[in-house]
């Protein structure tokens, strides 16, 4: 019955006010998160042997930049997040081994042989690979990557936090 009676009394114009100056403070706040997260900086869990030793096999939590990717500042030697060409549901953690015209020579079974093959990276193309040849999917297996499809740049680790800090060019 009070509450009926404020409202009656002018005090729920106040309450809905106050509900809507909330609603919008939350939804100013998820448009920041949702920008930042997809447009400039993101924590990102990658794991796997690919990149060992750099990268933990049990997972570390990273932090990727997407600015970089978006204004083509991506250089040999970086790592990167990658949707896969084979399988685009999929996110690969990658270093870039060659930008467009460098040659690249790379071996084409590291368990079985020493064979070696050289390729020209297309325009418009990246070269990447794991750190750990011998358990990686990557450029020699699929060839090329389009620069199109790089999601960011893996620049900072944040956890474990014995590996805390800079994760920058180690080619």
């Amino acid at each position: 019955m009070n509450g009926l009676k404020n409202l009656l009394k002018g005090k729920g114009v106040e309450i809905a006010k106050e509900a809507f100056d909330r609603t919008i403070l939350v939804g100013k706040f998820l448009c920041f998160l949702h920008v930042t997260n997809n447009y400039i900086c993101s924590p990102t869990l990658v794991f796997g042997p690919s990149m060992l030793p750099t990268l933990s096999i049990t997972g570390d939590l990273v932090l990727t930049e997407k600015i970089s990717t978006r204004l083509g500042k991506v250089n040999n030697g970086d790592i990167v997040l990658v949707r896969s060409p084979e399988n685009p549901k999929k996110i690969l953690t990658k270093r870039i081994l060659g930008m467009e015209g460098d040659k690249v020579t790379y071996l084409v079974d590291p368990h079985n042989s020493e064979k070696c093959r050289t390729i020209t990276v297309p325009k418009g193309h990246i070269w990447i690979q794991g750190d750990n040849i011998y358990a990686s999917t990557d450029s020699r297996q699929f060839g090329p990557v389009p620069y199109g499809l790089v999601q960011g740049k893996v620049f900072w680790r944040i956890w474990p936090i014995s590996g805390f800090g800079s994760l920058g060019e180690e080619v």
